[in-house]
């Protein structure tokens, strides 16, 4: 009786899921699907078996040999609905460009218990109204504020890198770059020096660990259920990691805010000029959310998810594309000698001390090797999307709500736009040579409406890194471009450490 019972009930379960499975088959999606390379739809299953039983070695891996054996963009079928994987320039223009197109997909509910719902996460009206009170924050004319904090840490950098310069020992770039990127990001977000607070160490140790956790989560299918998540007792190791850095965070909030106020009533005026330059205080980005929240733009929990998007969004993906460039300067030696020519012609010329922004702006050979370094190695090598109504592509329509994974790493290797992808070539990136090319071919910064508000900040604090390394080091090679194994992650990320030989010039 128990055995005929339970044959009834997976029986329905059966019946029941081949009826979802012929009704999701009868939609726009899983025609676009049919338009579209991808692997064998299995029946309920779709492309599930493709991607369980991953590590995230094989799941970059996976991603990469798809964008190759398809040579295209290409579709996987999950749950009923059409995953659009972007490797292309046409998808991708039609997706970043459009102003429909913004909401981000499911993906980045992971990283709400961090961040919030602040920039990177949000959506439609809150997230329009969030990226006009942050603008002002990385306006042209506040560069120059930040451009003595980056040099300052930069001399931080070099003064470690000095004590291993010997030529001999191999230097691990990780926790040198990626320390100065937090220590730097920490002082221009917040307006703090990490290192004068106690809880320096554990913040910067509790990033790292919700960091694995959060990408873990992304990694595993059967943990997107909240549900599921809390019954393996995930959440509880994740609330402990996030209490300390929540904690941090809003005690610097009320501190600057303390000092932010106090300055306001001994301000000459009231405008937004003197309020981020009057002050002899640094200006932090944190200023700008301060003065928000004083014309109730935004509360306190608000200010909160924002530095906390700056702290983790803006450190881990400078450290990754420093230390990649670092790594190929180190390969490409005669790129690195012409790099360091064009400092001593241009720096040396200049009158200007301490260096200014504009000196930085000389350099156009040095801000095509970055630009080559950022096309091959994209700090973030993947985003994704869900569309809000249809997108049309040469004539395939994809329902509202499609899932788009925009594969950045395999856009900039497209071969039409980028002829001999794999060779490391700054020149491809001369004016000449790239007005030839789609604008959305090339996107290290995402592009369209939902671009990086931080770019120009990125750009300028990576060429004074650089600049000081090249000035006082030379860069030789340890790492490998073909030893290269990357894993997946929210930031492109290795399998093994990074490292070079440094002799002192």
């Amino acid at each position: 009786m128990l055995l005929a019972v339970l044959v009834c009930v997976l029986g329905s379960c059966i019946a029941i899921l081949l009826v979802r499975d012929y009704r999701s088959k009868q939609t726009d999606g899983y025609r676009a699907a049919l338009r579209y390379p991808g692997g064998t739809i299995v029946p309920v299953f779709g492309s599930l078996f493709e991607l369980l039983f991953k590590n995230p070695v094989q799941t970059f891996a996976y991603a990469r040999a798809n964008a190759t054996r398809y040579g295209a963009s290409y579709r996987q079928w999950i749950d009923g609905s059409v995953i659009l994987n972007v490797t292309r320039v046409q998808e991708a223009e039609k997706i970043l460009s459009s102003t429909q197109h913004t909401r981000k997909s499911i993906l980045y509910r992971f990283l709400h218990p961090l961040m919030g719902d602040g920039l990177l996460c949000s959506k439609g009206a809150k997230w329009q109204q969030r990226r006009r009170i942050l603008t002002p924050a990385f306006h042209f004319n506040i560069l120059p504020k930040f451009l003595t904090i980056f040099q300052e840490e930069s001399e931080q950098l070099v003064r470690r890198l000095d004590r291993l310069a010997d030529g001999v020992q191999d230097v691990v770039l990780q926790p040198i770059v990626t320390s100065f990127a937090l220590h730097t990001i920490c002082e221009t977000a917040m307006g703090v020096k990490l290192d004068a607070y106690r809880e320096a160490d554990e913040y910067k140790q509790k990033v790292y660990e919700v960091g694995e956790m959060l990408v873990h989560r992304t990694m595993s299918p059967w943990l997107y259920s909240d549900r599921v998540y809390r019954l393996l007792g995930y959440d509880g190791p994740l609330a402990k990691s996030l209490k300390p850095i929540h904690h941090f965070t809003r005690s610097i909030i009320r501190q600057r805010k303390e000092t932010f106020q106090a300055a306001q009533l001994t301000a000459d005026s009231t405008t937004e000029e003197n309020m981020y330059f009057g002050s002899k205080q640094r200006y932090a980005m944190l200023d700008t959310l301060l003065a928000a929240e004083a014309k109730q733009q935004i509360d306190e929990e608000g200010i909160r998810e924002e530095v906390d998007t700056f702290m983790f969004e803006g450190h881990d993906t400078t450290a990754a594309a420093i230390m990649f460039t670092l790594i190929l300067l180190a390969i490409e030696q005669d790129v690195q000698e012409r790099c360091y020519g064009e400092l001593q012609e241009v720096l040396d010329r200049s009158s200007s001390d301490p260096r200014s922004v504009q000196d930085y702006q000389n350099l156009p050979y040095l801000d095509r090797v970055i630009k080559e370094s950022l096309r091959l190695y994209p700090p973030v090598a993947f985003i994704s999307r869900t569309t809000s109504g249809e997108l049309v592509v040469d004539g395939t329509t994809f329902p509202h709500n499609t899932m788009s994974h925009i594969h950045i790493y395999d856009l900039h290797r497209d071969p039409v736009q980028f002829p001999d992808p794999e060779r490391f070539d700054p020149d491809r990136f001369l004016p000449e040579v790239a007005e030839k090319r789609n604008p959305y071919a090339y996107v290290p910064f995402s592009a369209g409406p939902r671009n990086c508000i931080g770019q120009k900040f990125a750009q300028l604090e990576m060429k004074t890194v650089l600049v000081a390394v090249l000035e006082r080091f030379r860069l030789k090679p340890v790492t490998r471009r073909e030893e290269i194994v990357f894993m997946a992650d929210l930031v492109l990320r290795a399998k093994t450490p990074l490292k070079v030989r440094l002799e002192r010039r």
